[in-house]
């Protein structure tokens, strides 16, 4: 028996989410039920690095699976991407000791939002960012991130419905840049609440455009009430861009 480490990407657009739920579509049965196909109707179970919501893409999702397969570690791309769906992909795999875990043993994550700015909406970006054509002030959003670096308790920036009680987490960059008629938000942290990328964007939003004050980032954490933090944006232009381990 192998552990195989999986990195992978999909089009989060098709999917209600990472995770498996009854009558729909997701990633994970989506990969299962293709790993028990080639296992000749064995059940494979998938662990990732963490949930995806409906619409959310991921350029470099990791999992793990334990197979038996004699497939050389070589083979296994051109093996997963012959059983998976043309939404999902696998980029590169390799076989890991059984000790690895694809959530456990991650040290951080990298997530990016990508927001079209040109004046008239694109049919072909919609479900790949969020298109928002109003004049922002990228000078004003960089000062208000500057306020969530480090390690903070980030209750304000997490949706209500989250059954975490622990909301401390650590951001270790967030950069703003442009690419050509989007704007790129990189994060990277050691780990996100539920929303906390889209909420953080939507009140960097705020800012950019004059509703807020970067000043105001330091309030909004110590309130620690979602209510004080700006709107939660849309899902299409959130990207799981890539997982970090200590290797």
């Amino acid at each position: 028996m192998a552990r195989l480490k999986c990195v992978i990407s999909y089009d989060g657009s098709g999917f209600a989410g990472y995770q498996i739920q009854p009558a729909k579509r997701t990633v994970q049965s989506e990969i299962e039920e293709a790993l028990r196909t080639l296992h000749k109707g064995d059940v494979i179970k998938v662990v990732a690095s963490g949930r995806t919501d409906a619409g959310v893409h991921a350029r470099g999702q990791v999992i793990h699976f334990d197979t038996s397969l004699p497939i050389p570690e070589s083979k296994w791309v051109q093996v997963l991407n012959s059983i998976f769906p043309e939404d999902i992909a696998a980029v590169r795999v390799e076989t890991v000791d059984d000790t690895f875990h694809a959530r456990f043993s991650a040290t951080g994550k990298e997530y990016r939002y990508r927001l079209y700015t040109a004046p008239n909406r694109n049919p072909f970006k919609r479900l790949y960012a969020y298109h928002f054509p109003h004049p922002l002030n990228v000078g004003a959003m960089e000062k208000a991130a500057h306020h969530l670096l480090g390690t903070h308790d980030f209750t304000s920036f997490c949706s209500a419905k989250t059954e975490v009680k622990d909301k401390v987490r650590t951001i270790r960059k967030i950069e703003i840049f442009q690419e050509k008629e989007e704007i790129v938000f990189q994060l990277i942290g050691t780990g996100f609440l539920y929303n906390m990328v889209r909420i953080i964007v939507g009140t960097l939003l705020e800012c950019g455009t004059g509703k807020r004050s970067p000043e105001d980032i330091k309030k909004i954490l110590k309130a620690k009430d979602r209510a004080w933090a700006g709107k939660t944006v849309p899902p299409e232009g959130l990207y799981l861009w890539n997982v970090f381990y200590d290797n």
